[in-house]
Protein backbone atom coordinates (compact mmCIF):
# COMPACT_ATOMS: atom_id res chain seq x y z
CA UNK A 1 0.00 0.00 0.00
CA UNK A 2 2.81 2.41 0.92
CA UNK A 3 4.60 1.58 -2.35
CA UNK A 4 1.47 2.47 -4.30
CA UNK A 5 0.99 5.76 -2.46
CA UNK A 6 4.62 6.85 -2.95
CA UNK A 7 4.63 5.92 -6.64
CA UNK A 8 1.37 7.72 -7.21
CA UNK A 9 2.66 10.77 -5.33
CA UNK A 10 5.67 10.94 -7.67
CA UNK A 11 3.33 10.63 -10.66
CA UNK A 12 1.36 13.50 -9.14
CA UNK A 13 4.54 15.60 -8.92
CA UNK A 14 5.18 15.01 -12.64
CA UNK A 15 1.62 16.01 -13.48
CA UNK A 16 1.84 19.02 -11.17
CA UNK A 17 5.04 20.35 -12.74
CA UNK A 18 3.51 20.04 -16.21
CA UNK A 19 0.53 22.06 -14.96
CA UNK A 20 2.94 24.65 -13.49
CA UNK A 21 4.61 25.18 -16.88
CA UNK A 22 1.23 26.01 -18.40
CA UNK A 23 0.03 28.08 -15.45
CA UNK A 24 3.13 30.29 -15.23
CA UNK A 25 2.84 31.20 -18.90
CA UNK A 26 -0.83 32.03 -18.37
CA UNK A 27 0.00 34.06 -15.26
CA UNK A 28 2.68 36.28 -16.83
CA UNK A 29 0.46 36.98 -19.85
CA UNK A 30 -2.44 38.02 -17.64
CA UNK A 31 -0.23 39.92 -15.21
CA UNK A 32 1.53 42.08 -17.82
CA UNK A 33 -0.89 42.23 -20.73
CA UNK A 34 -4.12 42.14 -18.72
CA UNK A 35 -5.53 39.54 -21.12
CA UNK A 36 -7.33 36.42 -19.86
CA UNK A 37 -5.99 34.08 -22.53
CA UNK A 38 -8.52 31.31 -23.07
CA UNK A 39 -6.42 30.19 -26.05
CA UNK A 40 -3.47 29.29 -23.82
CA UNK A 41 -4.45 25.62 -23.82
CA UNK A 42 -4.50 25.73 -27.62
CA UNK A 43 -0.77 26.54 -27.60
CA UNK A 44 -0.28 23.50 -25.36
CA UNK A 45 -1.96 21.41 -28.08
CA UNK A 46 0.07 23.15 -30.80
CA UNK A 47 3.28 22.22 -28.96
CA UNK A 48 2.19 18.58 -28.73
CA UNK A 49 1.25 18.35 -32.41
CA UNK A 50 4.37 20.15 -33.60
CA UNK A 51 6.47 17.72 -31.57
CA UNK A 52 4.52 14.81 -33.07
CA UNK A 53 5.00 16.09 -36.64
CA UNK A 54 8.71 16.87 -36.20
CA UNK A 55 9.34 13.55 -34.49
CA UNK A 56 7.58 11.65 -37.29
CA UNK A 57 9.63 13.39 -39.99
CA UNK A 58 13.02 13.92 -38.39
CA UNK A 59 13.15 12.15 -35.02
CA UNK A 60 13.02 13.24 -31.38
CA UNK A 61 15.91 15.67 -31.75
CA UNK A 62 13.85 17.80 -34.11
CA UNK A 63 10.85 17.58 -31.78
CA UNK A 64 12.80 19.71 -29.30
CA UNK A 65 12.17 22.66 -31.64
CA UNK A 66 8.41 22.44 -31.00
CA UNK A 67 8.35 24.82 -27.97
CA UNK A 68 10.40 27.44 -29.83
CA UNK A 69 8.12 27.27 -32.85
CA UNK A 70 5.10 27.51 -30.55
CA UNK A 71 6.57 30.65 -28.97
CA UNK A 72 7.15 32.19 -32.40
CA UNK A 73 3.55 31.44 -33.35
CA UNK A 74 2.51 33.16 -30.13
CA UNK A 75 4.51 36.27 -31.07
CA UNK A 76 2.75 36.43 -34.45
CA UNK A 77 -0.66 35.97 -32.82
CA UNK A 78 0.09 38.78 -30.36
CA UNK A 79 1.17 41.15 -33.12
CA UNK A 80 -1.77 40.35 -35.41
CA UNK A 81 -4.65 39.84 -32.95
CA UNK A 82 -3.94 40.41 -29.27
CA UNK A 83 -2.25 43.80 -29.65
CA UNK A 84 -5.54 45.45 -30.62
CA UNK A 85 -7.15 44.45 -27.31
CA UNK A 86 -4.94 46.45 -24.93
CA UNK A 87 -6.94 49.03 -23.02
CA UNK A 88 -10.22 47.72 -24.42
CA UNK A 89 -13.17 46.09 -22.68
CA UNK A 90 -11.91 42.84 -21.01
CA UNK A 91 -14.86 40.95 -22.46
CA UNK A 92 -13.40 41.47 -25.94
CA UNK A 93 -10.27 39.60 -24.90
CA UNK A 94 -12.31 36.72 -23.53
CA UNK A 95 -14.34 36.45 -26.73
CA UNK A 96 -11.36 36.72 -29.09
CA UNK A 97 -9.13 34.23 -27.27
CA UNK A 98 -12.04 31.78 -26.87
CA UNK A 99 -12.69 32.05 -30.62
CA UNK A 100 -8.96 31.59 -31.26
CA UNK A 101 -8.97 28.39 -29.18
CA UNK A 102 -11.85 27.02 -31.25
CA UNK A 103 -10.08 28.02 -34.47
CA UNK A 104 -6.84 26.27 -33.46
CA UNK A 105 -8.74 23.10 -32.54
CA UNK A 106 -10.54 23.16 -35.91
CA UNK A 107 -7.23 23.61 -37.77
CA UNK A 108 -5.65 20.72 -35.87
CA UNK A 109 -8.62 18.52 -36.75
CA UNK A 110 -8.34 19.52 -40.39
CA UNK A 111 -4.59 18.83 -40.58
CA UNK A 112 -4.22 15.78 -38.32
CA UNK A 113 -7.77 14.41 -38.09
CA UNK A 114 -9.89 14.00 -34.99
CA UNK A 115 -8.51 10.61 -33.90
CA UNK A 116 -5.73 10.35 -31.31
CA UNK A 117 -2.22 10.19 -32.77
CA UNK A 118 0.45 7.84 -31.36
CA UNK A 119 3.49 9.52 -29.85
CA UNK A 120 5.97 7.30 -28.02
CA UNK A 121 8.71 8.43 -25.68
CA UNK A 122 12.31 8.18 -26.93
CA UNK A 123 13.62 4.63 -26.93
CA UNK A 124 16.42 5.39 -24.48
CA UNK A 125 13.76 6.47 -21.96
CA UNK A 126 11.65 3.34 -22.31
CA UNK A 127 11.07 1.09 -19.32
CA UNK A 128 10.82 1.65 -15.58
CA UNK A 129 13.10 2.90 -12.85
CA UNK A 130 12.87 1.66 -9.28
CA UNK A 131 14.00 3.73 -6.31
CA UNK A 132 13.31 1.77 -3.16
CA UNK A 133 9.53 1.45 -2.89
CA UNK A 134 8.94 3.90 -5.78
CA UNK A 135 8.32 2.49 -9.26
CA UNK A 136 8.12 5.06 -12.06
CA UNK A 137 8.73 5.13 -15.80
CA UNK A 138 12.05 6.56 -16.98
CA UNK A 139 10.23 9.06 -19.17
CA UNK A 140 8.31 10.47 -16.20
CA UNK A 141 11.58 10.91 -14.35
CA UNK A 142 12.94 12.71 -17.41
CA UNK A 143 9.89 15.00 -17.49
CA UNK A 144 10.28 15.72 -13.78
CA UNK A 145 13.97 16.64 -14.21
CA UNK A 146 13.33 18.84 -17.27
CA UNK A 147 10.44 20.75 -15.72
CA UNK A 148 12.35 21.43 -12.50
CA UNK A 149 15.35 22.66 -14.51
CA UNK A 150 13.18 24.92 -16.70
CA UNK A 151 11.34 26.40 -13.72
CA UNK A 152 14.60 27.17 -11.89
CA UNK A 153 16.10 28.66 -15.06
CA UNK A 154 13.00 30.78 -15.67
CA UNK A 155 13.02 32.02 -12.07
CA UNK A 156 16.68 33.03 -12.51
CA UNK A 157 15.77 34.76 -15.78
CA UNK A 158 13.04 36.79 -14.07
CA UNK A 159 15.19 37.59 -11.04
CA UNK A 160 18.61 38.40 -12.51
CA UNK A 161 18.25 39.59 -16.12
CA UNK A 162 17.22 43.08 -17.26
CA UNK A 163 14.39 41.68 -19.39
CA UNK A 164 13.15 39.60 -16.48
CA UNK A 165 13.07 42.66 -14.24
CA UNK A 166 11.13 44.54 -16.93
CA UNK A 167 8.57 41.72 -17.01
CA UNK A 168 8.18 41.76 -13.22
CA UNK A 169 7.89 45.54 -13.10
CA UNK A 170 5.58 45.66 -16.10
CA UNK A 171 3.23 43.12 -14.60
CA UNK A 172 2.64 45.58 -11.77
CA UNK A 173 2.64 48.86 -13.69
CA UNK A 174 3.16 48.63 -17.49
CA UNK A 175 2.42 52.34 -17.95
CA UNK A 176 5.33 53.30 -15.71
CA UNK A 177 7.63 50.93 -17.63
CA UNK A 178 6.55 52.64 -20.85
CA UNK A 179 7.27 56.08 -19.39
CA UNK A 180 10.84 54.93 -18.67
CA UNK A 181 11.47 54.73 -22.43
CA UNK A 182 11.11 50.96 -22.79
CA UNK A 183 9.42 49.78 -26.00
CA UNK A 184 6.29 48.20 -24.54
CA UNK A 185 4.97 46.61 -27.79
CA UNK A 186 8.19 44.60 -28.13
CA UNK A 187 8.06 43.61 -24.46
CA UNK A 188 4.41 42.55 -24.76
CA UNK A 189 5.18 40.43 -27.83
CA UNK A 190 8.06 38.81 -25.99
CA UNK A 191 5.98 38.08 -22.90
CA UNK A 192 3.20 36.51 -24.95
CA UNK A 193 5.76 34.46 -26.87
CA UNK A 194 7.45 33.26 -23.66
CA UNK A 195 4.09 32.24 -22.21
CA UNK A 196 3.27 30.30 -25.38
CA UNK A 197 6.75 28.73 -25.39
CA UNK A 198 6.18 27.39 -21.87
CA UNK A 199 2.78 26.04 -22.89
CA UNK A 200 4.34 24.43 -25.98
CA UNK A 201 7.06 22.86 -23.84
CA UNK A 202 4.37 21.43 -21.60
CA UNK A 203 2.58 20.04 -24.65
CA UNK A 204 5.76 18.44 -26.03
CA UNK A 205 6.60 16.79 -22.69
CA UNK A 206 3.00 15.68 -22.08
CA UNK A 207 2.48 14.24 -25.57
CA UNK A 208 3.83 10.73 -24.76
CA UNK A 209 1.86 10.72 -21.47
CA UNK A 210 -1.49 12.16 -22.59
CA UNK A 211 -3.72 11.29 -25.49
CA UNK A 212 -2.71 13.67 -28.31
CA UNK A 213 -6.00 14.92 -29.76
CA UNK A 214 -7.21 18.34 -30.96
CA UNK A 215 -9.36 18.63 -27.83
CA UNK A 216 -6.45 18.11 -25.41
CA UNK A 217 -6.30 21.87 -24.86
CA UNK A 218 -9.29 21.66 -22.52
CA UNK A 219 -7.39 19.29 -20.26
CA UNK A 220 -4.64 21.88 -19.85
CA UNK A 221 -6.37 25.26 -19.64
CA UNK A 222 -8.72 24.54 -16.74
CA UNK A 223 -6.02 23.20 -14.38
CA UNK A 224 -3.91 26.23 -15.31
CA UNK A 225 -6.67 28.63 -14.27
CA UNK A 226 -7.20 26.67 -11.06
CA UNK A 227 -3.47 26.80 -10.24
CA UNK A 228 -3.23 30.55 -10.86
CA UNK A 229 -6.28 31.05 -8.63
CA UNK A 230 -4.97 28.84 -5.82
CA UNK A 231 -1.41 30.14 -5.92
CA UNK A 232 -2.32 33.81 -6.17
CA UNK A 233 -1.97 36.19 -9.10
CA UNK A 234 1.63 36.96 -10.02
CA UNK A 235 3.22 34.64 -7.45
CA UNK A 236 5.88 32.34 -8.91
CA UNK A 237 6.19 30.31 -5.71
CA UNK A 238 2.40 30.20 -5.44
CA UNK A 239 2.08 28.72 -8.94
CA UNK A 240 4.61 25.99 -8.11
CA UNK A 241 3.03 25.09 -4.77
CA UNK A 242 -0.48 25.17 -6.23
CA UNK A 243 0.58 23.07 -9.24
CA UNK A 244 2.07 20.40 -7.02
CA UNK A 245 -1.02 20.40 -4.79
CA UNK A 246 -3.30 20.02 -7.80
CA UNK A 247 -1.12 17.33 -9.38
CA UNK A 248 -0.82 15.20 -6.25
CA UNK A 249 -4.51 15.66 -5.37
CA UNK A 250 -5.56 14.62 -8.87
CA UNK A 251 -3.20 11.62 -8.94
CA UNK A 252 -4.31 10.36 -5.54
CA UNK A 253 -7.97 10.83 -6.39
CA UNK A 254 -7.54 8.88 -9.65
CA UNK A 255 -5.94 6.05 -7.69
CA UNK A 256 -8.39 5.79 -4.80
CA UNK A 257 -11.60 7.59 -5.85
CA UNK A 258 -11.56 7.79 -9.66
CA UNK A 259 -15.17 8.96 -9.88
CA UNK A 260 -14.14 12.15 -8.03
CA UNK A 261 -11.00 12.83 -10.09
CA UNK A 262 -12.65 15.42 -12.32
CA UNK A 263 -13.90 17.48 -9.39
CA UNK A 264 -10.97 17.09 -6.97
CA UNK A 265 -8.99 20.17 -8.04
CA UNK A 266 -12.10 22.38 -7.94
CA UNK A 267 -12.94 21.18 -4.43
CA UNK A 268 -9.34 21.93 -3.42
CA UNK A 269 -9.61 25.42 -4.95
CA UNK A 270 -12.88 26.15 -3.15
CA UNK A 271 -11.47 25.01 0.19
CA UNK A 272 -8.35 27.18 -0.14
CA UNK A 273 -10.26 30.26 -1.32
CA UNK A 274 -12.57 30.03 1.69
CA UNK A 275 -9.49 30.53 3.89
CA UNK A 276 -7.33 32.64 1.54
CA UNK A 277 -9.54 34.58 -0.91
CA UNK A 278 -6.48 35.93 -2.79
CA UNK A 279 -4.85 32.51 -3.01
CA UNK A 280 -2.00 31.03 -1.03
CA UNK A 281 0.55 33.72 -1.92
CA UNK A 282 -1.74 36.31 -3.46
CA UNK A 283 -1.19 40.02 -2.93
CA UNK A 284 -3.24 43.10 -3.69
CA UNK A 285 -2.68 44.32 -7.26
CA UNK A 286 -3.99 47.83 -7.65
CA UNK A 287 -4.44 47.58 -11.45
CA UNK A 288 -6.84 44.65 -11.02
CA UNK A 289 -8.68 45.87 -7.92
Amino acid sequence: MLDMILSQAVNGLVLGFLYVLIAIGLSIIFGMLGIVNFAHGAFFAIGAYLAFALNRQFGWGAALLAPILTGLIGVVVEMVLIRWLYGKEPLLGLILTFALALLVEAILRLVFGGAPVPFAAPKFLAGFAEYGPILITKYRMFVLAVTVFVLVAFWAFLAFTPYGRIIRAGSRDPEMVGLMGINLPIVFSGVFGIGCLLAGLGGMLAAPLWTVTPSMAAGAIMPAFVIVTIGGLGSYAGAIVAGLLVGITTAMTIQFQPEWSGAAMYILMAAILLVRPRGLFGEKWERFE
